[in-house]
């Protein structure tokens, strides 16, 4: 593993799942870290589990220009600078269109593209200075839309989209960007998922022990931060999914329907 030892690495999203398996593991790696979350309570317990004056933490609504701008600036006066930027906030949401409120697509795309929008934007400029890394947390849903998360493929496929345009504007300049995307992994996300109504839906419609961990995800990213790829596509279900999606359009429409649905019922 490449020497992360005084390397700043900022995290979005950084209390739960993902990305709070990024944390530990860029720590250990020797790394400084700043992550954000809207829950300082998870926040506050993460710095019981890391003592480390490596580790700091604020409470950011990255739906916030302003909040992520001065949680931004605050990094960069403490330790001198950011080196890599993980976008990692996200959410999920789990309703058909017909029944969806526009509210819960509105969330879905201002946490998780906005979201990305903003950290990029303010932490851009000490990225470059440094020739490090930006990075957006996608999923195999921004390759192909998945029914009952219409919102979330949206907010994945723009993702995708804005990383590809500035990967290609920072072409040659030395700094890297890249988009990862896990395909199913064991997380919170499905339960803080959005409902028709924009609540969180408060439980699972998978089997979460069959899914990759959070913290094997973490390490496939960290490799493939080291290794600079273009983009990460992780676990078989994914990889045939945006191949078959790629090739075979119309039958990946039919595997998917019959994934998520039974008896025409959404189930998953």
């Amino acid at each position: 593993m490449a020497n992360f030892n005084g390397k700043i690495v900022l995290i979005t999203g950084g209390s739960d799942g993902i990305g709070k398996a990024l944390v530990s593991q860029f720590l250990t790696l020797g790394a400084k870290v700043a992550t954000c979350a809207r829950n300082n309570e998870k926040l506050a317990l993460l710095h019981t589990q890391f003592l480390t004056d490596n580790l700091f933490t604020e409470q950011v609504d990255v739906t916030s220009e302003t909040q992520v701008n001065l949680w931004i600036q605050e990094v960069a006066d403490k330790w001198g600078g950011i080196d890599i930027v993980i976008n990692n906030a996200g959410i999920s949401m789990r309703a058909l269109v017909s029944e969806v409120s526009l509210e819960t697509l509105k969330n879905v795309m201002d946490i998780n593209f906005w979201g990305s929008v903003y950290t990029t934007k303010a932490a851009l400029a000490y990225v470059q200075k440094a020739s490090g890394v930006i990075v957006g947390v996608s999923s195999i849903a921004g390759y192909r839309g998945l029914p009952g998360r219409s919102g979330y493929s949206a907010s994945k496929y723009a993702l995708n989209g804005w990383l590809e345009a500035l990967k290609t504007e920072l072409y040659g300049s030395g700094t890297h960007v890249m988009w990862v995307c896990p395909g199913f992994t064991s997380s919170n996300i499905r339960n803080a998922a959005l409902d028709k109504n924009a609540q969180a839906q408060g439980e699972s419609p998978m089997d979460e022990a069959a899914m990759m961990s959070s913290e094997e995800c973490a390490s496939h990213i960290i490799k493939a931060i080291i290794k600079r790829k273009r983009t990460l596509v992780l676990t078989f279900t994914g990889k045939r999914t945006v191949f078959m999606n790629k090739f075979f359009p119309g039958l990946a429409d039919k595997l998917a329907y019959q994934f998520f649905f039974k008896n025409g019922k959404l189930v998953k």
